[in-house]
């Protein structure tokens, strides 16, 4: 008997996924937690796996689009079973029917207000908008100033998507693009004029297209607009410290074997982690978030660890920080990293930092500027450790160093108290024993 595969639950307040991609085709045969598909929110990409093994039956959803959680994605089930159009037929379960919610009756008030035609134009078609929408959808419109009821929606029972929206905002582009109507001409046969061709760089008209268009995926786009308002919201400044890595290398060489035992890999990030930690545990104030009626001092210590992926970058998260070891750490920093690359976190594992990490010296560089994941009050930026010369107690010596930048919100903090901050990570990893 045929066996459907659903789009899973991927987080609190994720009522929605695109199918990025394919990973199989119909015909294939999978084992039991085979990974299927890649599906893509406005903060992760993750891979969906089938609960049977069996062969590949049918696949429902087209690449690229957007469903609701519970939508029926593929039917595995035996050689030769065949699956009818709503999932019926040839033994197999007719999920579709189950899944599929019963047409919605429209209420006047949730019904769109067409928009008034101007100049005495015909009066457009009313778009259908239910009211009923995602998160994310909420949160565009709201930072776009988008009034949704002009929305037409393209998604189950007339719902506005987040495709609808961004189609819209280009729309909506596109019309402030172009050039405006010539004036009519004063002059009995005289020509309008033409708008000028546009100009190419160094005063030289367009031959043709500038280049090539990459569509923007959803994470590139949600990255984007994440990285703008931050730089909107907080007053950034960024403060940068010399750190000696020699006791931290030391512990590392000593225990890195037993750790490995136990199936860890022991990496500097461990180390920065639980020196953070314990910084946050003695200057509160960066654990906070800036909030109208003050500023809000986080209980939970929840540390995210940058993490840069084929398509972008991913901050997941480690939950309760405070509450691990550096074994305990070290594993999860791990595990994270390990799924982020691989696809396979889930939304609620990007949710709920409180504090972030990057670690841009993997790729050797030395200095950044990170910038604040909102609505954090700082992040930490470590460079490579690399072996220098250091002068110490009027000798000279060669210790592995890196430069660590704090970027924090000028709102809460004050240089002072970020400086006495990243001296507490430091004291930390000086000392380490």
């Amino acid at each position: 008997m045929a066996t459907s595969i659903l789009l899973p639950e991927m987080g609190e307040g994720v009522i929605e996924g695109t199918l990025s991609r394919w990973l199989v085709n119909e015909g294939d045969r999978i084992e039991q937690f085979a990974p299927i598909a890649e599906v893509e929110t406005d903060k992760v990409t993750t891979e969906t796996t089938s609960d049977t093994a069996g062969v590949i039956l049918k696949l429902c959803v087209n690449e690229g689009q957007t469903i609701p959680v519970g939508t029926v994605l593929a039917y595995v089930g035996q050689p030769g079973e065949t699956v009818g159009e709503n999932g019926g037929g040839g033994g197999a379960t007719t999920a579709t029917a189950a899944t599929t919610p019963p047409a919605k009756q429209e209420t006047p008030v949730e019904q769109a207000i067409a928009p008034r035609p101007e100049n005495g134009g015909a009066m457009a078609a009313p778009a259908v908008y239910t009211g009923r929408i995602s998160p994310v959808v909420g949160r565009m419109a709201a930072e776009h100033g988008i009034d949704l009821g002009r929305v037409t929606g393209t998604g189950r029972d007339g719902r506005v998507t987040k495709e609808d929206v961004l189609a819209y905002i280009e729309s909506e582009k596109a019309a402030e693009r172009q050039p405006p109507a010539p004036a009519p001409s004063t002059r009995v046969g005289e020509a309008p004029l033409k708008p000028p061709a546009p100009l190419a760089a160094g005063g030289q008209v367009a031959a043709g297209p500038q280049g090539d268009v990459l569509p923007l995926t959803g994470i590139r786009r949600s990255i984007a607009e994440h990285m703008v308002r931050s730089k909107q919201t907080s007053p950034h400044v960024t403060t940068v410290f010399e750190i000696d890595f020699t006791a931290v290398a030391a512990h590392r060489k000593a225990h890195k074997d037993s750790y490995a035992r136990d199936g860890v890999r022991l990496t500097f990030t461990a180390y920065l982690v639980a020196a953070t930690v314990q910084a946050l545990k003695d200057h509160p104030m960066v654990n906070s978030s800036w909030a109208d009626d003050g500023i809000l001092l986080r209980r939970e210590i929840n540390i995210g660890m940058a993490t840069a992926i084929d398509d972008g970058l991913i901050v997941p998260v480690i939950k309760n920080a405070d509450s691990l070891n550096l074994l305990g750490l070290a594993r999860a920093v791990n595990d994270l990293a390990d799924r982020a690359r691989n696809k396979q976190l889930k939304p609620d594992e990007v949710k709920g930092g409180t504090f972030s990490i990057t670690n841009h010296g993997t790729t050797g560089s030395l200095f950044a500027t990170p910038i604040i994941n909102q609505p954090q009050c700082g992040i930490l930026g470590v460079g490579a450790i690399e072996k220098r010369v250091k002068v110490i107690d009027d000798a000279i010596a060669i210790r592995p160093l890196a430069y660590v930048s704090f970027t924090f919100d000028h709102r809460i903090l004050d240089g002072a108290s970020a400086d006495r901050f990243v001296a507490a990570i430091k004291q930390q990893i000086e000392g380490w024993r």
